[in-house]
């Protein structure tokens, strides 16, 4: 039988931003396949947030060309933003409200019936039923955040950018937040996650697309990065190349590509 291919769930072409005489993104080419993780990295101030507030529809690109799920960004913002969701690098959830409370009230803004049975449905999907009529002021910060991505999840948003879930969180909130998203995935949803911990794109992402100099320098699987990376070296046992040195090999030490110097 023939193979059907599906139009990826995100595709960006020559996506450019500028401030003044700073150019923040330089022409951005990358597709997301439907129902994957894909990590999108870079150093500090190298784009990332700007490429997915651009995405989500809060900043309008100076040039190029963005469709998510099959819908054009720059010409149907209000039909975009009810078919994907955001959470940025800072939780969005009510402090004086309880967890139920503030799920309840994002269904009610998204004209959904029946709010407290979706708002009891994402509390048990995220583990948070015992702490449902807790206010959210008491929530460690893992919880918080759980809660803040159970929120972005209310009416099953076919598309989900996570702008550095974990920042300022501990080991074990950001390992709440892991299984959060590795739920998101196996359920169908697709994920852009930006991070500057490359630790958790390699627990995380299906593929990993490296911004540098506002643009795509490198993307690929884990194994296809390894792949550009010089050969494993031999001590006692084979060592593969961490994620963080395959970015430093790519980028260089000094913020210079390496393939730029070659």
């Amino acid at each position: 039988m023939p193979v059907i291919e599906t139009a990826p769930a995100i595709r960006v072409r020559g996506l450019a931003k500028s401030y003044g005489d700073v150019h923040v993104l330089r022409g951005v080419d990358l597709d997301v396949a439907r129902g994957t993780i894909v990590a999108l990295l870079g150093s500090n101030g190298a784009g990332k947030t700007t490429a997915v507030r651009i995405l989500s529809t809060l900043l309008a690109a100076d040039a190029g060309a963005a469709e998510v799920d099959g819908i054009d960004v720059a010409t149907d913002g209000a039909r975009l933003r009810a078919a994907i969701s955001l959470t940025g690098q800072f939780a969005a959830v009510d402090e004086v409200l309880t967890g139920r409370e503030n799920l309840a009230l994002v269904a009610r803004l998204r004209h959904l019936a029946q709010p407290r049975r979706v708002a009891d449905e994402m509390l048990a999907r995220f583990s948070l039923t015992d702490a449902g009529g807790r206010t959210a002021s008491t929530y460690s910060g893992g919880m918080r955040r759980r809660l803040d991505i159970a929120m972005s999840l209310v009416g099953n948003p076919s598309v989900v950018f996570l702008d550095e879930p974990t920042t300022g969180l501990d080991p074990h909130a950001r390992n709440e937040v892991w299984d959060a998203v590795r739920a998101l995935a196996a359920a169908g949803t697709t994920v852009l996650l930006t991070t500057q911990y490359l630790e958790e794109a390699e627990h995380l992402a299906d593929r990993m697309a490296i911004l540098h100099e506002g643009r795509i320098i490198a993307e690929g699987t884990l194994a296809e990065l390894r792949a550009m990376f010089p050969a494993t070296t031999r001590e006692y046992v084979e060592k593969q190349p961490s994620l963080e040195e395959i970015f430093l090999a790519i980028v260089g030490p000094t913020g210079t590509t390496e393939a730029a110097r070659s």
